[in-house]
């Protein structure tokens, strides 16, 4: 489904507005305007069409994305010490809110988690691989929609990675380095590495050097050296894997490489590229692997090569969302 020429942006936001509308108890006024607006324009009807179908389409993933902006905006809340109990109504308000962000926002490829994420970090990307240089001199090289917060002001170096990934090759100072991510850290003994954020913990594989990992506070430390990786979710550790680093970090140079990986995984990296969204909605798809070197510039022609492989269907909506089923 390729979204009509015909269809200007102006009749993309129209058609939203109307749709938010009609989905919230419109007068009989409200009804015979939207008629009168249906009827006047072919690519009135037909940007009304693919606004419901996106509408239809985002329910279940936008449902998703407002339980994680609840737990981030109630999160918020309690730092900003504020009341914390709200109508029970809210969690349905922030669902309906979210497709309307799935719909209006997706053009910037930017959720409000993101946007929560982002109020204490210190450095940001979006849709493209970027290097900074830290206070010591030492340097990060962020992943494509991925964000840290920088504090060397007590005694020690401290990078939190809020979002995404990042790559880190560390200045010796004689000061501690430690990055933190979803509960754990990764020491720095000397190296260059990547610590990589994942559902409920994060992974860390190294380059060169060595890296201490500890899960969760109270957890032993695990040391990494060139070419092992680690991961740990829930505050536990996985066991440690020999990896080729070199691929596995070729993103840095935009190569996205797998072995036996989740197609869901593929699709999450190729979406941080993308300036739109693309929504996996089908799980048994999801867990098919996939092996290979693909660009990160180019994700829709990633899709097409998977698409003749593997047989699954592509939807294009509204020009900024891509549904894979």
């Amino acid at each position: 489904m390729k979204p009509n020429c015909d269809i200007s942006a102006e009749h993309e936001r129209q058609a939203l507005a109307w749709l938010s509308l009609l989905h919230d108890k419109p007068s009989a006024g409200d009804q015979a305007t939207f008629s009168h607006w249906l009827q006047a324009d072919p690519a009135h009807a037909q940007a009304y069409a693919q606004a419901q179908v996106l509408w239809e389409l985002s329910e279940a993933p936008a449902r998703r994305l407002a339980e994680e902006d609840d737990a981030a905006l109630q999160a918020l809340l309690q730092a900003m010490d504020r009341p914390r109990r709200r109508p029970a109504r809210f969690a349905a308000a922030l669902a309906m809110a979210a497709c309307l962000v799935l719909m209006v926002g997706m053009g910037a490829g930017v959720r409000p988690i993101d946007w929560l994420q982002d109020l204490g970090a210190d450095y940001v990307s979006r849709g493209d691989v970027r290097t900074v240089t830290l206070a010591d001199n030492s340097e990060v090289t962020l992943d494509a929609d991925s964000a840290i917060a920088v504090d060397f002001d007590h005694g020690q170096r401290h990078v939190e990675l809020r979002r995404g990934a990042a790559f880190f090759h560390v200045t010796h100072t004689g000061e501690p380095f430690v990055v933190s991510a979803n509960g754990g850290e990764a020491q720095v003994l000397g190296t260059q590495f990547e610590v990589r954020r994942q559902a409920a913990g994060a992974q860390v594989t190294v380059l060169s050097g060595r890296v201490g990992v500890t899960p969760s506070p109270g957890q032993p430390q695990t040391v990494l050296t060139a070419g092992q990786q680690l991961a740990y979710s829930h505050g536990l550790a996985a066991p440690l894997r020999q990896v080729d680093s070199d691929a596995q970090l070729a993103w840095r140079q935009g190569w996205l490489s797998y072995y036996q990986a989740p197609l869901a995984e593929v699709v999450a990296d190729l979406a941080r590229h993308y300036p739109g969204r693309i929504l996996l909605l089908n799980d048994q798809l999801a867990a098919r692997k996939v092996s290979g070197s693909f660009p990160s510039s180019d994700p829709q022609a990633v899709l097409d090569s998977l698409q003749k492989v593997m047989g699954f269907e592509q939807d294009h909506v509204l020009g900024r969302l891509i549904v894979l089923r």
